[in-house]
């Protein structure tokens, strides 16, 4: 993926309207019902799709912003915006998991009395429009990191409805008050590993980390079999934002390496195997790599290697 060519999230755009809209105008609808029945589930349901229209809400705008042009001093652009509002959305989904969490502790301590009829007949519409919502993220979810913060925020939501559904049941048949804030206790834990590994996903990419999928031994073995290859050093791979993976390194070279044939064929390997785009390799010979090589970060990496001798003298 180029710079210009628009975020991994750009393309699901209309799918998170849509899904906003529905959430929206669910929420309300799922608040009301859940304060008239005195249900917690419904409540903690609702709080889950407020968090998901400012999620999405969040979405939408970083998406918008990403598409901002590049400055001099932006040479990146806004692609990060996407990265921020992954991070702000898991922290919505924490706040309400533990508002969640600590409610369900005092309706357990004090069971109150919970309308079974309505928490049933709310939570079954509202299985429907998540059950929408989640299907029109899901194959956005797996491509932009932004786009995943919302649909977990839609899947917690979509479990609040299956779990406000059998405590409805529950009470209707046996009028055992507990099943309400059980099931909303559960909703709130079910939600907590996933939001942690959305933000440390979000982490690894502000902090420049190898993306998870990058084996980045291998980008070192991939570009060190590249014919007249000697050795490569300071390799970094990193995400500007969800799908646009760069690449930089130095690469050493005998003195009567083609150097422009070799940067188009490691560029080549790169965006096939790898689908790195982003590439910026400094080629460099045994004079010149000695002389920088003070001034390479890290100085030494358990990535940084040099071509076997039985192969280099094959070359």
């Amino acid at each position: 993926m180029s710079t210009d060519q628009g975020s991994a999230g750009l393309k699901h755009r209309r799918r998170l309207f849509a899904a906003l809209g529905l959430t929206a105008t669910y929420m309300v609808v799922e608040a009301t019902a859940g304060f008239l029945a005195n249900s917690l589930v419904l409540i903690a349901d609702a709080g889950h799709m407020l968090s998901d229209v400012a999620g999405l809400s969040l979405a939408l705008t970083a998406i918008w912003f990403a598409q901002r042009p590049p400055t001099p001093r932006k040479t990146f652009g806004y692609y990060r915006a996407e990265i921020l509002a992954a991070v702000v959305n898991a922290m919505l989904l924490f706040a309400i998991s533990g508002y969640i969490l600590y409610e369900a502790y005092t309706r357990l301590v004090a069971p109150p009395e919970v309308a079974s009829v309505p928490l049933l007949v709310v939570a079954s519409m509202g299985l429907v429009v998540n059950l929408a919502s989640a299907r029109l993220l899901m194959s956005g979810a797996g491509e932009s990191m932004n786009v995943r913060g919302a649909f977990l925020e839609v899947v917690s939501d979509l479990l609040g409805s299956v779990g406000a559904i059998a405590a409805g049941v529950i009470l209707l048949t046996t009028g055992w008050k507990y099943a309400d804030p059980l099931f909303a206790g559960f909703v709130g834990l079910f939600i907590l590993p996933r939001t942690w590994l959305l933000l440390r996903g979000a982490l690894d990419v502000l902090f420049e980390g190898t993306p998870a999928h990058i084996d980045i031994n291998a980008v070192r073995e991939a570009i060190i079999a590249q014919q007249g290859v000697e050795a490569v050093h300071d390799l970094h791979v990193w995400s500007v934002t969800s799908g646009f993976i760069a690449l930089s390194g130095h690469v050493q070279v005998g003195d009567a390496a083609d150097r422009d044939a070799l940067l188009v064929s490691l560029r080549r390997e790169l965006r096939s195997r790898f689908q790195i785009e982003h590439v910026t390799i400094q080629v460099e010979n045994d004079q010149l790599s000695a002389e920088l090589g003070q001034d390479c970060f890290p100085e030494t990496s358990p990535w940084d290697g040099r071509r076997p001798s039985s192969k280099r003298a094959g070359t």
